[in-house]
């Protein structure tokens, strides 16, 4: 059966307690991977670039699925959908745990991003299907602090896991939590939510629309390279006929009314969007900085990086609570220029700059974030009816998964620019912290830009 959003208080623990510990999860296993990458690297043999693809692989799947199975959770139940992920993602994590080689390895990681997008564009939508709306941007609020959490506590159990019991039991770890999230919606989460159900899938706009962006990523990925060039011309030569096509059908994967006639849906998306392209390569910047520049050990780097997702988590709750009181706009702009002032702040960086001022800097950012990330979720959810929450929620997933892409590719694109193929070593030290320094003004001037668009978006209520 379909339900509205209630006022029962024990369906609503259930579907925060689920939601929650499936949002720290995910995060928790991302980041967990980074400390254990070396040991897989060479029990597996793989190069650098190889290597790379273990995070690639799994944001790639993830970002070109999250919004068909957004729309697919519209029409055939969002409980059906998240929990078939969460199936789905915990035994890929067995899989992979127990990949005997590479390929078999990577193939894991694919089927983990499937997974992943059927809980990232489920999840929240049913969080807004159970809360009213007085409520929403706390239990919003929460949920992105869980999602922190895990990026808070990754490093540290990746390491002690990779540590004492080998890196495998990095992925293992996901089963039995993932068996207890399914434990928890099959006895307490009993109402389904199918707002569309009846309405057809789009297929052929749904394998267009993975295709479009998996070609985008792959391109922006590969630059500076003709093959990388030619991936993004051909990614955005078919974006027009994809909306062309879509626009002319009766139910579409991808509904561009909600762009053009919902201004607060299409400048929040556009928002997040920036705002991840912006801020999530910090932590790959600084790792280097910290390591190579300070010589901090890789365990002192991680312990100096958790700040900033510690903070996040501890004031997303609030912001949240913020956005359900006070316009969301306001909240999720002061956030964004918070996060612009920090990227300035860190392209000043030089080799002798304190640790003191380094951490107070993650924090101001972190702090940033926070004031952002939950009004702005607040403000999406709150801008399309409830028959939409689906697609909602999985858009402004694709937005994160392919901001973090965007990210990480800019810092890439400019490290080739000033360093290319060489390693990072003492003689090209001064070249690094030129790379750095561009690419920290860059993401400055990109937040700057999302401080327009989160104010553009006009008036939540």
């Amino acid at each position: 059966m379909e339900s509205p959003a209630t006022d029962d208080r024990s369906l609503q623990r259930t579907a925060l307690l689920v939601t929650t510990l499936s949002s720290l999860l995910t995060p928790l296993m991302a980041s967990a991977i980074n400390v254990a990458l070396p040991a897989i690297g060479r029990e597996f043999a793989m190069g650098a670039v190889t290597l790379g693809w273990v995070a690639s692989a799994y944001l790639l799947a993830a970002a070109a699925f999250l919004l068909p199975f957004g729309r697919l959770a519209d029409i055939t139940g969002r409980k059906r959908v998240f929990t078939i992920g969460t199936v789905v993602f915990s035994a890929a994590s067995l899989l992979a745990g127990l990949a005997p080689d590479a390929p078999f390895f990577l193939l894991a990681r694919l089927l983990q991003g499937m997974g992943g997008a059927m809980i990232f564009g489920t999840g929240v939508a049913i969080l807004t299907s159970v809360f009213p709306p007085q409520r929403r941007g706390w239990v919003l609020g929460i949920n992105v602090g869980a999602t922190y959490a895990g990026l808070s506590l990754g490093p540290f159990i990746g390491g002690l896991l990779t540590h004492h019991w080998g890196w495998r039991w990095v992925f293992l770890l996901n089963v039995p939590l993932g068996l207890l999230v399914l434990a928890a919606v099959r006895l307490r989460l009993k109402p389904e939510w199918a707002d569309c159900r009846g309405e057809p899938f789009d297929w052929a706009g749904s394998l267009a629309y993975s295709a479009v962006l998996t070609a985008f990523m792959l391109g922006f990925t590969w630059l500076p390279g003709v093959r990388g060039a030619l991936m993004l011309l051909g990614a955005a030569a078919a974006f027009p006929l994809f909306i062309l096509w879509e626009s002319r059908s009766a139910h579409p994967i991808f509904q561009a009314r909600l762009v053009r006639g919902n201004t607060v849906f299409a400048f929040s998306n556009l928002a997040a969007l920036v705002n991840y392209s912006a801020t999530f390569a910090i932590g790959f910047l600084l790792s280097l900085y910290l390591q190579y520049i300070k010589g901090f050990s890789p365990r002192t780097a991680g312990l100096v990086l958790v700040a900033q997702p510690v903070v996040m988590a501890l004031f997303s709750p609030l912001a949240g609570r913020l956005s359900d009181r006070h316009e969301p706009r306001i909240v999720a702009s002061l956030g964004m220029a918070l996060c612009a002032a920090g990227l300035l702040l860190f392209s000043w960086l030089k080799p002798e700059s304190g640790l003191g001022a380094i951490l107070a800097n993650l924090m101001l950012v972190g702090l940033g974030f926070a004031l952002f990330s939950s009004p702005n979720t607040n403000a999406i959810m709150g801008a399309v009816e409830r028959r939409q929450y689906g697609v909602a929620s999985a858009t402004l997933a694709t937005m994160r998964m392919v901001g973090q892409m965007l990210s990480m590719g800019i810092a890439t694109l400019v490290f080739s620019l000033f360093i290319g193929p060489a390693r990072i070593a003492p003689a090209n030290y001064p070249l690094f912290l030129k790379s750095m320094r561009v690419s920290f003004l860059v993401f400055f001037a990109l937040c700057c830009g999302g401080v327009f668009f989160s104010l553009a978006r006009g008036r939540v209520r």
